[in-house]
């Protein structure tokens, strides 16, 4: 596509760049990686993995190896807390400060696919959780149990899974509102926090027991249980990151440069 304009030596033609499309961006990809692992959102980040990894230091000296023990931290808090939470600053914040201050018009006035900006963010969120979720709580099943009847690899593998679920829902929730993170919170803390682990039906609706399911079949440990079968939870984690990340792209797709209002 060109377009044509007159100058002293006649009409010239200039050349409109192409949109760029894919699902991965560097220069989309190292923004978002800025934003998320500057000062202040790096300590949030980090100390939710810190404190779990004091705990479970503080709980092997007391109780040494127990599976039960292990399955059931890092299920209260790994899985119930820590995910979610990380889920909430890595999601809501790979987006959601761009729109609030208005320098998504900047990136969107760029040739670049609205569905790619949202899939390098997405990547991006994924990576931010899996390293602060994943890894520290493979290291704190290490801790407690020297990954006994395979619970450490087992919940490692469950937070990763659910770390993807949680970016995908919360990038969502940063495109939808301005008041993602305080959302985002309210469904991490009292959802999956307290109602995904007491009541009954709302557990085969938690990103937390979709993950377990994952977890319950890694392991050999019958303290690890899910309210939901592996092949019900593997289906809903997948229908669920594929129809938010959809939604996000399409709702992105919505939003108006300054200069078409």
């Amino acid at each position: 596509m060109s377009t044509t304009a007159a100058g002293p030596a006649g009409p010239r033609t200039q050349a409109v760049p192409p949109v760029q499309a894919g699902i991965y961006h560097p220069t989309v990809a190292r923004l978002t990686y800025r934003g998320l692992l500057g000062r202040r959102r790096a300590l949030l980040l980090l100390a939710l993995p810190l404190l779990l990894l004091i705990i479970v230091s503080a709980v092997r000296a007391l109780a040494g190896q127990d599976d039960n023990t292990t399955a059931n931290l890092l299920q209260g808090f790994a899985l119930s807390a820590m995910v979610p939470l990380i889920g909430v600053i890595a999601g809501t914040g790979a987006i959601g400060p761009e729109i609030d201050d208005g320098a998504i018009v900047y990136l969107l006035a760029k040739p670049i696919k609205r569905s790619t900006i949202i899939a390098t963010k997405l990547l991006v969120a994924i990576g931010v959780s899996v390293a602060f979720c994943a890894i520290p709580t493979l290291v704190a099943g290490f801790v407690l149990n020297g990954n006994g009847q395979r619970l450490a690899v087992a919940f490692a593998v469950a937070a990763a899974v659910a770390s993807v679920a949680y970016s995908a829902i919360f990038l969502m929730l940063g495109v939808l509102t301005r008041h993602a993170v305080v959302v985002g919170l309210v469904y991490a803390l009292v959802w999956e926090g307290v109602i995904g682990n007491v009541v009954p039906g709302a557990r085969t609706l938690s990103v937390q027991q979709w993950s377990l399911s994952i977890a319950q079949r890694l392991s050999v440990d019958s303290a690890v249980t899910s309210e939901v079968s592996l092949t019900t939870g593997v289906v809903l984690l997948v229908l669920v990151t594929a129809a938010a990340t959809w939604f996000a792209a399409r709702k992105l797709r919505t939003l108006k440069l300054a200069g078409e209002e």
